[in-house]
């Protein structure tokens, strides 16, 4: 399937495909020390055939209707992320987790991709509920859900190994009832 979702001049989000697996293996090896600080999973691909390991098994969810893998694309240049894992059909809820590359930060774009993500998610998937988890201290990663008019609803203990270290998680949901598309 060819699931593409233009999102401003020049920035699209893209289903996440076989052939995309050396430019995401590139891009998150050229921003590991970058996104390390956050994302345990950058450490886990070793090379391209990991990478490609990792784009099979999201495309059998995405089939399976269970979760969406979204690639942030600049032009011809992959940029980032966005995934949507796992979604409940049954329960009408999912789960928000993204990455982007240093260079592209700081221009809105994270913000306006998530804002047709939860466009999706909640017209064409018919969700109710989206929960965001960030890291406590992840400023840049916590602002979108906060900008975004997401509910804070706690923070979850130790949820993460990152690295070294077990982290805390800030965690914020949004209902469908809430949205508003011009957020």
């Amino acid at each position: 399937m060819n699931l593409v979702i233009p999102v401003r001049d020049n920035i699209e989000l893209r289903l996440l495909k076989s052939e995309d697996a050396e430019a995401l293996f590139n891009e998150v090896s050229s921003n590991k020390e970058y996104l390390r600080e956050w994302l345990a999973w950058v450490d886990e691909d070793k090379m391209v055939e990991d990478t490609k390991k990792y784009i099979e098994a999201s495309l059998k969810r995405f089939e399976e209707k269970e979760g969406i893998d979204f690639q942030i694309w600049e032009g011809d240049r992959m940029i980032g992320g966005i995934g949507m894992y796992p979604i409940d059909n049954v329960h009408k809820k999912t789960s928000l987790g993204y990455w982007l590359g240093e260079d592209s930060q700081g221009k809105g774009i994270m913000t306006d991709c998530l804002k047709k993500v939860i466009e999706y998610a909640f017209k064409d998937l018919k969700l109710n509920r989206i929960q965001i988890t960030c890291g406590v201290g992840n400023k840049k990663s916590l602002a979108l859900p906060q900008r975004l008019g997401f509910t804070f609803e706690g923070v979850l203990r130790q949820s993460e190994w990152l690295s070294d270290h077990f982290s805390d998680s800030e965690v914020y949901s949004l209902l469908s009832s809430e949205w508003r598309s011009e957020t």
